[in-house]
């Protein structure tokens, strides 16, 4: 459904038709009643925010009890893979659905991945159930974006979006620090369990307290585009696999890359077009065709690109290159998810000043040049160097992002705020999927040909193969100082160069936003209707009592 628009940075933009009849938010959950459902949507997004944190402290130790170095990388991709797909998926349904049923099917999955997960038994096993963690992952980050959009009115939208970034902040602190002990002194295991005390409260404050608008009876029954699905998937799966095995497992140039590269675009294709012709299609057309759309569709790509520089390698190189524990490596990392919230919060102060594209823009500006300051960093340096690049990227990168998510929910109806919320979130996931994958073949092609071109006088002190790397630089005891040397400084160089290539990501989102997005983001008819209803409502609340829950027409 489509409505009148007007400039959100203008106050005097205007539509060029007449406004659609209006359809309420959340209607149906009282206004004063909504904390213990922020609290849910809050713990929901924890069990996200946790479950990046904790991992990546743990790597290290994960694969010196399973092995499976060379394909690590899975851990994050196969999970990624798996929420990029659902992303989309999930939000179709709660356009057509509604919100809490899907919430509630997305926090089931992960409980049952991460249960699953504690029990592996090798790296193949745990990469399996990171995926299924990852089908429900896709209904979590959609979902509670959707809610919180619909909870709040436009000019109030921040606020919950500071709370919801409040919690990567606490998650900062308590993921790696959590992380670290459990790996250093219980068992990697736990990292995964610790989802469930979170999970559980959740799904009940949803169960009991969310109450939806009425919505309106359809007429037959509702289709849901699954072929496309299944293209997405198979699509990613084939690109995914040709990025990371690429280099590693055999040549670039070789009959396995080429056939999955070849694999990979004949399924785009496919995809597209079962798109084209879906009565109902899980990415609709309409999600391209909108400048404002596509515009932060691409930027937020972008942005999943470069995250997975610090996300997925800062712990390694804390650990190896800085000789830090895992402790110590996560208040590393815990820099950029410190400030970011910070910054997020805050931004609303910068893009009602000068808009909310050149807000963005500055930021990612900004997060370009601090990405490029990391292989300036001295070898092998203090911790606190690359902490205070965290900081600031977090800083950066805060001013960038909210405001984009903000901008594109205000500016769809209710019926397509669902479909629009995962249409950014799905690109976003799409680019850290590929940055896993690309980034990833980047360093094991890099440490693999460090490893073959290491001096004569050391090689018979080196580890002969991408698996044992990690465990060398655990038990450096084992190798002489110079062959430690050698290695600290192989996984400095490879993590250079993936910081260097997160810079160039950085570089893509500022031309998307200058080049597509409107100087300008317009807010639909619903979206303003919305916000007169509820200064009226408040009013006579504050004159005669409880507002009556609104429904939709």
């Amino acid at each position: 459904m489509s409505g009148t628009t007007r400039n959100s940075d203008s106050p005097t933009g205007r539509g060029t038709g007449g406004p659609e009849p209006h359809i309420a938010g959340a209607g149906g959950t009282d206004t004063r009643r909504r904390g213990p459902v922020v609290a849910a949507l809050m713990l929901g997004m924890a069990l996200a925010a946790l479950d990046s944190t904790i991992i990546a402290t743990a790597v290290p130790q994960i694969v010196g009890d399973l092995g499976g170095f060379a394909v690590f990388s899975w851990l994050f991709s196969g999970y990624l893979l798996a929420v990029t797909v659902t992303l989309p998926v999930y939000g179709k349904l709660s356009d057509t659905f509604g919100r809490k049923p899907i919430l509630i099917v997305g926090i089931v999955l992960f409980l049952a991945g991460s249960l699953a997960c504690a029990s592996a038994w090798n790296m193949a096993s745990l990469i399996a159930f990171r995926i299924l963690q990852g089908l429900g992952g896709g209904a979590l980050q959609g979902t509670v974006q959707t809610i919180a959009a619909d909870l709040y009115p436009m000019k109030e939208r921040p606020k919950i979006q500071a709370r919801l970034s409040g919690v990567w902040a606490t998650s900062a602190l308590a993921g790696p620090t959590l992380g670290g002990l459990l790996a250093t002194y219980a068992d990697w295991r736990w990292i995964f369990l610790v989802n469930v005390p979170v999970g559980v409260p959740a799904l009940w404050l949803i169960a009991r307290h969310f109450r939806e608008p009425a919505r309106p009876t359809r007429t037959g029954r509702p289709r849901v585009d699954w072929p496309g699905a299944l293209a997405i998937f198979v699509c990613g799966g084939l690109l995914l696999t040709a990025l990371v095995q690429g280099g590693v497992a055999w040549d670039w140039l070789s009959a396995p890359s080429l056939l999955l590269f070849a694999g990979s675009a004949a399924g785009a294709a496919l995809t597209v077009l079962i798109e084209r012709r879906a009565a109902e299609p899980i990415i609709p057309g309409w999600v391209w065709r909108r400048r404002t759309i596509s515009a932060v569709n691409l930027a937020l790509g972008a942005l999943g690109l470069l995250m997975v520089a610090p996300t997925v390698f800062l712990p390694t190189y804390a650990q190896s290159v800085l000789g830090l524990g895992p402790t110590a490596a996560g208040f590393v990392l815990s820099g950029m998810t410190l400030s970011w919230p910070l910054s997020a919060a805050l931004s609303s102060h910068v893009y009602n000043r000068i808009g909310i594209r050149n807000s963005a823009a500055l930021g990612i500006a900004l997060a370009g040049l601090v990405l490029l300051a990391f292989p300036l960093l001295p070898y092998p340096g203090a911790a606190w160097q690359p902490a205070a690049i965290m900081l600031a990227l977090g800083a950066a990168l805060g001013l960038f992002q909210l405001p984009l998510i903000i901008g594109v929910q205000s500016s769809v109806g209710y019926d397509e705020r669902g479909t629009a919320t995962a249409a950014i979130l799905f690109c976003r996931q799409v680019g850290q999927s590929v940055g896993a994958a690309l980034f990833g073949a980047l360093a094991n092609a890099t440490l693999n040909d460090r490893l073959a071109h290491a001096p004569s006088d050391i090689r018979p002190g080196l580890p002969d193969d991408l698996d044992a790397v990690s465990h060398a630089l655990q038990h450096a005891g084992t190798l002489t100082a110079h062959a430690a040397d050698y290695l600290r400084r192989a996984v400095d160089t490879t993590v250079d160069r993936v910081y260097l290539g997160a810079a160039g990501a950085a570089v893509l989102a500022l031309l998307a936003l200058l080049l597509l997005a409107p100087r300008r983001f317009p807010v639909h008819a619903d979206v303003r209707a919305d916000e007169g209803e509820r200064g009226e409502a408040q009013g006579r609340s504050d004159r005669s009592g409880p507002e009556r829950p609104r429904t939709r027409p």
